[in-house]
């Protein structure tokens, strides 16, 4: 079955270049075909997959450039097909909520291509130039189709993950002179002694580090985030916030973690500090924001810092109990998975209000509840499922993560909480100013939802339900990946 993966990657690739012929009316449709073929690949993917077995399956390695080392080297372990299932989930979600033309359709099935080949790539050169490709069709999304000040949200966006891509592609440079192998297996074979001596370790974990902080983002590199989040049309949105932003994460714990054990150790307590920082600065500032495009977005960065704290605890903690430390990576893999799913569906919500209304700040609406209950109604679950409502799916993955970081960095943890606090008061701020009081005039003539819009939350919604209710059938696709990470960790 390791076809399956090539199939994956091409089949979006395909379907973009039919997309560019097809005629102007059937564009978005013949998007969502590819979509759909995508996503049954994706579930034969992951109907195939052993989740008893924790390295890589289904692997595809063939020569491609022998001189540099280069391989076409495919294959995905428990960590690869949740980040494939959440592709195939928010992009067809995206293109359902995104009316837009031929150009808009073939530059998001190119990234989707370029995510595939992101997740289950295992050589660097062949993982750099999906990692690159996925820059390309975002930069274009948010600087064509953008809204205001899409010039300089675009022109920042690409900056910063270029140069952090730059950074990251040095070092590794270093390490294949040192080295002579692009492998991650290898690579991370190596780091087990130290991979790269003195200083030249230090350089090289200092690029990678740079490369994929930028990518999540890490504070203090998170500045570019609010501004592309709000200048990206609705249906770009919810990819960068559901997807890409999950390749920074993704890298940290495919690249950085394995290769560089020692020097995470040692800068354990400043990297703490940093995801707590993400945490709670983040959630400062979305309550601080009128806007409900800039109020999601830091609020992304807040819940991002929770993967990283999770992460970090168990990486630089010298003694790793396994109990503690498997809670809390099981709870940053499946928080990964569930703020795809809710962020996205944030997004959507805000892009329907600023659609009936032509504007989206907290005070350009009032009593939605008395005019539009089920848009309120359905809005209101995305909102609980961020918060960390029980039932609901980001309740389980948060507590995961608080459960086994407390036992490993409980100082740290004690003052992240407070970004749960403080995320409470901003969604219940944003319901009461949307949704309760009299009537706004101007939202008088609101429409509720349409047929197709309830269509298109009905699975997300249930999506949510599901995993906060019934989490084990996303938890067994990882369990295996994660008692391997915990025992090498260790």
């Amino acid at each position: 079955m390791a076809h399956l993966i090539t199939g994956l990657i091409f089949i979006p690739i395909l379907g973009a270049l039919f997309v560019s012929v097809a005629p102007r009316d059937y564009g978005r449709a013949v998007a969502l075909g590819s979509n759909l073929m995508t996503v049954l690949v994706a579930l034969a993917l992951w109907r195939y997959f052993d989740p008893a077995t924790a390295g890589l399956q289904m692997i595809t390695r063939q020569p491609w450039i022998p001189n540099i080392g280069a391989e076409y080297f495919l294959g995905i372990d428990g960590l690869s097909l949740l980040l494939v299932l959440l592709t195939s989930v928010v992009f067809p979600f995206a293109l359902l909520a995104q009316r837009a033309g031929r150009g808009f359709c073939a530059l998001m099935l190119v990234m989707q291509a370029a995510l595939y080949g992101t997740f289950t790539a295992q050589n660097f050169i062949l993982w750099f130039l999906f990692y690159e490709m996925s820059l390309i069709p975002a930069f274009l999304l948010i600087k064509v189709w953008g809204g205001e000040n899409r010039d300089r949200a675009a022109t920042k966006f690409f900056l910063y993950t270029f140069l952090g891509s730059v950074a990251m592609l040095l070092s590794f440079l270093a390490i294949y002179l040192v080295r002579g192998t692009f492998d991650f297996a290898a690579l991370a074979a190596f780091g087990k002694s130290g991979l790269l001596p003195g200083k030249l370790g230090w350089l090289a974990f200092a690029g990678i580090f740079l490369g994929l902080a930028v990518k999540v983002p890490l504070f203090p590199f998170h500045t570019w985030l609010p501004d592309a989040y709000e200048a990206a049309p609705t249906g770009a949105a919810m990819v960068l916030t559901g997807v890409l932003s999950k390749m920074g994460v993704y890298g940290f714990m495919r690249l950085l973690l394995p290769l560089f054990p020692n020097e995470i150790k040692i800068m354990g307590p400043a990297l703490l500090a940093l995801a707590v920082c993400s945490i709670v600065f983040a959630s400062l500032a979305a309550w601080g924001q009128s806007d409900l495009k800039r109020m999601v977005a830091y609020l992304s960065i807040n819940h991002l810092g929770y993967c990283m704290l999770g992460l970090f605890a168990v990486t630089a903690t010298t003694a790793v109990p396994p109990r503690e430390a498997q809670a809390a990576l099981s709870g940053v893999f499946l928080q990964i998975f569930n703020h795809g799913i809710t962020a996205a569906a944030l997004f959507y919500f805000v892009g329907l209000l600023e659609q009936r209304r032509g504007l989206r700040g907290l005070n350009d609406f009032g009593g939605l509840m008395q005019r539009t209950p089920l848009l309120c109604g359905w809005m209101s679950v995305a909102m609980f499922s961020s918060l960390g409502l029980p039932g609901l799916n980001g309740f389980v993955g948060e507590f995961l993560i608080f459960k086994g970081s407390f036992a490993l960095a409980a100082g740290y943890t004690a003052v992240a909480v407070l970004g749960l606090l403080i995320t409470a008061i901003v969604f219940l701020r944003a319901m009461q100013a949307l949704f309760s009081g009299p009537l706004d005039e101007s939202c008088r003539e609101l429409p509720d939802l349409r047929l197709g819009e309830k269509w298109i939350v009905l699975p997300v919604t249930l999506l949510m339900f599901g995993v906060g209710i019934s989490p084990q059938f996303i938890l067994t696709i990882f369990n295996s990946t994660v008692t391997q990470m915990v025992r090498l960790l260790g």
